[in-house]
């Protein structure tokens, strides 16, 4: 048995002493904050893993006990599942696996952040209306209306934009969604757990879009939606191959299983598993039918991100949508708590990816905290503008999933207000970090990249936009190292320039570019950085900025 990890064996808890049982919680609490705030008992099981199994009296007696520990704890509990044992004995004997989850003390609720990915039309708009709006689709798209952000998006049916979308469960692992509350905010007051759903676009042309939702918002797992009757189509690959280039651990859902006939279904989850296997992808396939697999998938896949579950639903006669909430409540958290407890004590840094004008609240900003704590009231700099420089401002309030917020800890997504600050000083891309920390921006980059598909040879002078993170610009290859040229799957190490302005980026972020059919990965490996003097902190302060 491991001794970090949120998963506790316990053969039995049968009348423990006091002693022992003030040693049982303390172990709780470990276990709890290991898995930020979710653990899971497997009770009738030794520590070396052998499945021994416990009498019903004595399983009884042991859940009792659990139920004591988490109430002093103040956790709530529930049973994920059962089984029998073949034990050479006459008395059936069973194994219990046991949920526990308690909110952690700094934060209103446990948060994961799902990105949706899949080919146009395969019906991700429309499971995600399905999940969090809490009723069945009536195989004319109406259950994603509600998601649409634009007027051209309900004309077409096709999502053009990012919305985020959000699912909460509470502590006894019910669903809570749209159908008993009417808020966000009662959804986030009354839920102990937040899968926020960020939709993306499908369609080709908004390929752009799609890219900067996965780089940006930095998403703990993604959902990959395939569409029962057309199978892996369209951007399916390419959506699939920019999660493996990401490393987002990704699951598949195949929808519209209520259109086709069985031997349909069995053709899609073959051909699935088919493209898994393959030796550019590794992963070993795990076809979802019970509740029981549920279980298993969401241990197995935190464990070990080789293993890609496969669920097969419809959101019109809700087949199997049950079996993906038991999925989504057991999913754990990727980072541990000494990550996130290691970023939480680095210096602030914000990701700037949306930015609002909001009457009476003036500028807001949407994004990402990399790292450290953003407090309200805290005075950052932003940057870097089009000559390099970084402008003083001000956080005057946080939300959080539309709901206040009083501190922001790393890895959580939020809005910021920024007050009387001028709008059109921003753009996407920029960071937000404490004035202290001097940070290094630069035009110039070297990069080891991989070009992935290409349709003559790629040279310098070549123009291709790039993704890092937040950041998307226009960058041109000044030189590659040691090569005149690159051709498809090769590597080489890459010197760019970015065309219009200088941009902050950090030594091994991920990397992507695009052009056309161009497509490449890598990750940054040098920057030349322009120093701090020429682009010290503005001081003379226009009208539209505050003055301190």
């Amino acid at each position: 048995q491991a001794e970090d990890g949120n998963i506790e064996y316990k053969l039995k808890l049968v009348n423990p002493s006091q002693y022992r049982f003030e040693h049982l919680v303390t172990q709780m609490k470990w276990r709890l904050q290991e898995g930020r705030g979710e653990a899971v008992y497997q009770i009738g099981v030794e520590d070396n893993g052998l499945l021994v199994g416990l009498s019903e009296e004595e399983m009884r007696a042991s859940l009792k006990t659990l139920r004591r520990m988490a109430e002093k704890v103040g956790a709530d509990i529930t049973v994920l599942r059962e089984r029998e044992v073949d034990y050479d004995s006459d008395v059936p004997r069973k194994i219990t696996e046991v949920l526990v989850r308690k909110v952690p003390d700094n934060q209103q609720f446990l948060d994961l952040r799902v990105a949706v990915l899949g080919n146009v039309d395969s019906g991700k708009s429309t499971l995600l209306g399905v999940l969090t709006q809490g009723e069945l689709d009536n195989g004319r798209g109406r259950a994603r209306l509600n998601l649409f952000r634009h007027l051209h998006e309900i004309q077409s049916g096709r999502t053009s934009s990012i919305s985020f979308e959000i699912l909460g469960f509470n502590s006894k692992g019910e669903v809570v969604n749209y159908s008993d509350s009417r808020t966000a905010e009662e959804i986030c007051e009354s839920s102990s757990k937040m899968i926020t759903f960020i939709d993306l676009a499908g369609h080709h042309k908004y390929l752009k879009t799609t890219i900067f939702g996965l780089t940006s918002y930095c998403p703990d797992f993604a959902m990959l939606v395939v569409s029962a009757n057309t199978g892996i189509a369209g951007t399916t690959r390419e959506h699939l191959g920019l999660a493996m280039a990401l490393k987002v651990p990704f699951f598949i859902v195949i929808s519209k299983v209520d259109l086709c006939s069985k031997a349909t279904v069995e053709r899609t989850v073959k051909q699935l598993e088919r493209i898994l296997k393959q030796p550019g992808c590794n992963k070993l396939p795990l076809l979802v039918n019970s509740d029981d697999d549920a279980v298993t998938a969401a241990q197995q896949f935190a464990q070990s991100p080789n293993i890609t579950p496969i669920f097969t639903l419809s959101s019109v006669s809700g087949e199997n949508l049950d079996l993906l909430k038991v999925f989504l409540n057991i999913l754990p958290p990727l980072t541990n708590s000494k990550e996130q407890e290691e970023l939480m004590q680095q210096l602030t840094e914000f990701q700037v990816d949306e930015i609002y004008t909001v009457p009476e609240v003036g500028t807001v900003v949407g994004g990402t905290l990399s790292s450290g704590i953003c407090r309200e009231g805290e005075n950052l700099v932003v940057g870097p503008t089009d000559d390099g420089k970084f402008l003083r401002l001000k956080v005057c309030s946080i939300q959080r999933n539309r709901s206040a917020c009083r501190v922001l800890r790393a890895g959580q997504a939020a809005t910021l207000a920024l007050g009387p600050f001028d709008r059109s000083l921003l753009r996407k891309g920029m960071v937000m970090v404490s004035p202290e920390m001097n940070p290094t921006i630069c035009s110039v980059f070297e990069a080891e990249i991989v070009l992935l598909f290409h349709a003559t040879t790629f040279r310098k002078g070549f123009q291709v936009t790039v993704h890092v993170g937040n950041v998307r610009q226009t960058a041109i290859v000044e030189k590659i190292h040691g090569k005149d040229k690159l051709r498809t799957g090769e590597k080489a190490v890459v010197r760019f320039r970015f065309i219009k302005h200088p941009e902050y980026l950090k030594v091994g972020a991920k990397l992507l570019f695009r052009e056309g059919v161009t497509k490449g990965i890598g990750h940054v490996t040098d920057l030349q950085a322009i120093t701090t003097k020429e682009n010290g902190l503005e001081e003379s302060l226009g009208p539209g900025q505050l003055s301190f």
